[in-house]
Formats: structure tokens, C-alpha cells, sequence
């Protein structure tokens, strides 16, 4: 059977999912439980997915589908809100740990039931009330939000849009959910979701999920058949939704298994600096790392390049000794490596740092530059009153120098919250100013969709995040 959530007589562009089941095998089926599920369980559960879906029907009453032979994409997920939000009947999709329309929407439905603000967001407050209802229906299956209408009614508004993933780039998805409590072995769930095009609505590439459950150290235990569900001689990414540490058993031996290693430092809430620190050290012992993060500061980067490319001003760059850079409190790994890419692009070498207990939470670093001159940078954290989609983002920065001569001061600011606090600082008027727009969608699985695109090493995200290594390896 195919199951399609709506007419996919669709503009060619438009992409739906279509969940397909063996007669045998309903998607997000548990395997066993609760002794460890094998290798040879999924394989044989997934084959008839595909055995059963072979070929189009001469009436063309059903779609041939074929699996995705692609790459291979690892998710760890650490944290357990689609999983609340399908056992509310809030959220239908699959328990993949990729965010999208699909969630946000089901996000919106349980807060609106909830009582709660409708932002679209997951959250510490919204995870806590979700497990209590949860609790409170022991198992049971909510079927109304209490209001009258359906309690997923909400996730039609993304119910035919293809998470950003899964539908730019078809392929097998293994999400690893590590859970609390005894342990009971792991479980499986599989299933096959395909994007429709409809120029070759009758011939589907299909992309696999397959999602194990288990506590910590039962996935570390099934270490080896993740590792054996790699596909071959593709490539492989292991999305790290958490902080990545080879301490860690199972990520150790994931991130040596995976070609490469996606993380987002925007994530990194507990120690912003130690945990970018250690992607450093990643990338020094030879795994190829890429942090999203890094992606959002493009266009500050594409500005501030481009503020120097006059020729009457391509000197003034190395007349810059004054940095000063803002960015949204509670994260600085922004600032910290737009600093290192500066750093790394003007041969600037950091030599002392120094942190302030105040309300912007000051760092001022000290540089040198290859002729001798003494560089000073000021890193502060602005207290916002909505951080948006991700926290940290950067508010403003300002290049001046102390020769005031010398034609480099250039300002940049979000649009979102201009450069009030640059130009309190006097001398904006005599500077180059410039709003940044941020990137349309800024979301990890938008960015990381891109990123598998272009997978291969980032040799100028390396080199940034070495001199920003550098600059967290000062003790303050």
C-alpha cells in the first residue's frame, strides 16, 4: 500500500512524502524488544519494503520504488521531544531526530493544547510538559486536544512538505535516541519515505529510516552493527546533536567509522568554549569535521571581505588593531571563530585573554600581528530579549585602528538589531557601514542539507578554528 498525504500533482518543484509498508510490516514497526534487535532483523525487514515495491503495476495504480544509493546519515538525537510528540498523536512522521515543517507544526499543535506560547520551538519547559502528559495518560493515545478538534490537526500546514534532509538529498538515516532508565535492550523501527517529483511520479528514489532506541550503553553495545549499516563504499555523516567527545564510547567509534562529522556549536549550551575547543582537537587528530554553525557567519564574512575590496582601501586592512564584536548572550562560539578567521586571514597570532564578570560577560584577547603590531579584540554578549532560531548569533562588529590615519573603520550590524552600541562608541560616522543580511533559514537540518551537497574537507574552517583554539587555550 501507498499512503500519500495529498495530491502530488504538484508543481515540479514540490516534493511530498510517501510512507510505504510491505503487507507485513507497518512503518515505524518495533522489531523486538527487549533483547538487542539484530543486523540481520532490519536488513530482512527492509528488503520486504523493497521486494514488495519492485515494479509499477501495469494499471498504474501503484509507484515502483527503489532505495537511495547514496550516502549514509547518522543522527544522534539526545533529546526525546518528537518521540513525546508521537506518543500525544501531536506528530505522525517518522522518529527520524531531523526537525522540519512536520515537527515545528506539531510543536505549535501540543503548545497551543498546552497552554503554552506558539513559537514553533522545542524547549526545556515544553519537554517537561509533555513528558508529564505522557505520564498522566499512561500509554493511552490522546485523540483530542481537549478544544474540540484533532490534536494533530496543526501538522497538516507540513504534512506535504518533505523535511529539508530527506527531500534534497534521498538516502538511509540511521537516528540513534539514547533514553533514561534500565536497560531493556534495543529496539528498531524502519521505514521508507520518498520525495515525489512529478515528472517521474512513477519511479520513486526512496530514502531509509531506520531508528534505534535504547539507553546509552545499550547503543554503545550495538556500536558494531551501526557501523555494519553504513552502506558500503559511500560516503557517511554522523550528525552529532550533542558535544562530541571521543571519551564517549559510542561517538568514538562512530566518528572513525562516518567519513566525516557534522556538528552545531550553536548546540554547545553548558560550555560553549570547551565543547568548540574539542572540535578543534578533532579536527587536529585527522576527522573531518564541519560545524553549522561556521555556515551562518558567511555573509559577515562575505561583508567584511568585501568592505576592503576597493583598491583605495586594500591596504587599510593591515592598519586594523581594534576588534570589537557582538553577539547575542548565551553562546559565543560565533565570535569566537569570526575572530579566528580574521585572525587567520591577517597572520594575527593570539598571546593573552583576559574575561570580565559583567553583564556583557567581556572578553578582551590580545594579538599580534607578523610586523610587530599589538592587536586588541573585545568580544561582548548583548542580552536579547528573543535569541530567535539560534542562540549566539552575532549583533554588530567594528574594524578601526589606533592610526587615525589610516582609512579601515567598517561596521557591521544585523538588521534585525542594528549598531546602536557602535555608534554610542563615537566614530561611527566616520565609518563604512553595513547591515548584514542573515541567511534565509538558518535551521541545522536547512544548513546541513546544503552542506551534503559539498561534502569534502573545509580547509578554511580548519584554519580558523586552529587560531581559535589557540585563543581558548589561554588560561583567564
Amino acid at each position: 500500500m501507498v499512503v500519500v498525504g495529498e495530491d502530488y500533482n504538484l508543481h515540479p518543484s514540490s516534493f511530498i512524502y510517501m510512507a510505504i509498508q510491505s503487507p507485513s510490516l507497518v512503518p515505524l514497526q518495533s522489531l523486538q524488544a527487549p533483547k538487542d534487535v539484530s543486523l540481520s532483523e532490519i536488513e530482512a525487514e527492509l528488503a520486504k519494503i523493497w521486494q514488495s515495491y519492485s515494479a509499477a503495476s501495469d494499471d498504474g495504480t501503484t509507484l515502483s520504488a527503489t532505495r537511495a544509493a547514496t550516502f549514509t546519515l547518522v543522527v544522534y538525537e539526545p533529546e526525546e521531544t518528537q518521540q513525546l510528540l508521537a506518543a500525544l498523536r501531536f506528530y505522525t512522521g517518522p522518529i527520524d531526530g531531523i526537525g522540519g515543517p512536520r515537527t515545528e507544526a506539531a510543536i505549535r499543535a501540543a503548545q497551543a493544547n498546552l497552554g503554552m506560547r506558539l513559537d514553533g520551538k522545542a524547549s526545556p519547559a515544553l519537554l517537561e510538559k509533555l513528558r508529564e502528559a505522557v505520564a498522566k495518560q499512561k500509554g493511552a493515545i490522546a485523540t483530542d486536544t481537549g478544544n474540540g478538534s484533532s490534536s494533530y490537526a496543526l501538522d497538516a500546514a507540513g504534512a506535504g512538505i518533505a523535511d529539508a534532509i530527506a527531500t534534497q538529498n534521498p538516502c538511509r538515516i540511521i537516528s540513534l535516541f539514547p533514553v533514561a532508565g534500565d536497560d531493556e535492550g534495543v529496539t528498531a523501527q524502519v521505514s521508507a519515505y520518498c520525495p515525489i517529483n512529478k515528472r517521474s511520479r512513477n519511479s520513486l528514489v526512496c530514502g531509509e529510516y531506520i531508528m534505534l532506541k535504547g539507553t546509552e550503553r545499550a547503543l554503545e553495545r550495538v556500536a558494531t552493527m551501526v557501523s555494519s549499516l553504513v552502506m558500503g563504499e559511500l560516503p557517511s555523516i554522523l550528525w552529532w546533536k550533542a558535544t562530541p567527545s571521543t571519551d564517549q564510547d559510542l561517538f568514538d567509534r562512530l566518528s572513525k567509522t562516518c567519513t566525516a562529522v557534522a556538528v552545531d556549536s550553536s548546540y554547545f549550551m553548558t560550555d560553549p568554549e570547551g565543547d568548540l575547543l574539542k572540535v578543534a582537537h578533532l579536527i587536529q587528530s585527522q576527522v573531518q569535521v564541519s560545524d553549522l554553525n561556521w555556515r551562518r557567519l558567511a555573509a559577515w564574512q562575505e561583508l567584511t571581505a568585501e568592505a576592503f575590496d576597493a583598491p583605495e582601501r586594500r591596504a587599510a586592512i593591515r592598519e586594523v588593531d581594534r576588534v570589537v564584536i557582538d553577539y547575542e548572550k548565551g553562546n559565543s562560539t560565533q565570535a569566537l571563530m569570526f575572530l579566528g578567521w580574521l585572525a587567520s586571514r591577517l597572520g594575527w597570532e593570539p598571546v593573552s585573554r583576559s574575561k570580565e564578570d559583567d553583564i556583557y560577560e567581556l572578553q578582551r584577547i590580545h594579538l599580534t600581528a607578523a610586523d610587530g603590531r599589538e592587536i586588541e579584540a573585545e568580544l561582548a554578549a548583548i542580552p536579547t530579549g528573543d535569541t530567535g532560531e539560534v542562540t549566539g548569533d552575532l549583533v554588530s562588529l567594528k574594524l578601526t585602528s589606533t592610526n587615525l590615519d589610516a582609512d579601515c573603520c567598517t561596521v557591521l550590524c544585523s538588521e534585525t538589531t542594528g549598531c546602536m552600541r557602535m555608534e554610542a562608541g563615537g566614530g561611527a560616522q566616520t565609518c563604512r557601514i553595513n547591515q548584514v543580511t542573515p541567511l534565509d533559514d538558518q535551521k541545522a537540518e536547512t544548513l546541513l542539507g546544503e552542506q551534503l551537497q559539498r561534502l569534502g574537507q573545509d580547509v578554511l574552517f580548519e584554519e580558523s578554528l586552529a587560531i581559535t583554539a589557540k585563543i581558548l587555550a589561554i588560561a583567564v
